[in-house]
């Protein structure tokens, strides 16, 4: 499977999914799965032209990854945001370090090192702008109250996250709620 997997930067929700498929597709190149991150191929990757396909890919607002610290670190971003966005409040109970590690396969302390050395930030403060785009996403929505989003987000308390939110936005969550332009950030650019 190694040598028919492509690792792809910004993939973060279904709809990017789809688009690399529909590339792979336009440009005859069979595949068996695409999920975050990844395209797991039905030929030998070695097979295709890396430009035409980098190029495409780059026209839809993604690019081939092939340093392997950064296929690493975008491996990482996609399991946090697939936690975050994608996942169950159930999900949010377990220790988060072990959870990436076993979805990794890997030591924790090295992962982390990784990250932090390609990103210059660390996993717990990526994680935490992930969940606080993911309450602004749920706050615009209005389907839920704020006692909801913190148990959903697996906050201790409503004042813990009202904490953490005006940490990162400088807004208070009534605030934000109220304000008439919810500015969110797109989740390949935090």
């Amino acid at each position: 499977m190694k040598n028919r997997s492509l690792h792809i930067k910004n993939m973060v929700c279904p709809r990017c999914i789809t688009a690399v498929e529909q590339t792979l597709n336009k440009l005859n190149i069979p595949f068996e799965e695409v999920k975050l991150g990844q395209a797991i191929l039905n030929i030998d990757k070695n097979k295709i032209d890396f430009e035409i396909l980098d190029k495409e890919l780059r026209n839809i607002g993604f690019e081939l990854i092939q340093d392997k610290n950064i296929k690493l670190v975008e491996e990482i971003k996609n399991i946090i945001i697939d936690y975050t966005h994608h996942s169950d409040n159930n999900s949010f109970t377990i220790n988060f370090s072990n959870y990436l590690s076993t979805k990794i396969d890997k030591d924790y302390s090295y992962i982390s090192n990784i990250f932090s050395e390609t990103e210059k930030t660390t996993i717990e403060k990526y994680l935490i702008l992930q969940k606080i785009e993911r309450v602004k996403e749920l706050i615009s929505y209005s389907e839920l109250n704020f006692s909801e989003i913190a148990f959903k987000l697996n906050y201790s308390s409503v004042a813990h996250l009202s904490k953490q939110f005006k940490k990162i936005t400088g807004l208070t969550l009534t605030q934000f709620k109220n304000s008439e332009n919810k500015e969110r950030n797109h989740l390949s650019d935090i």
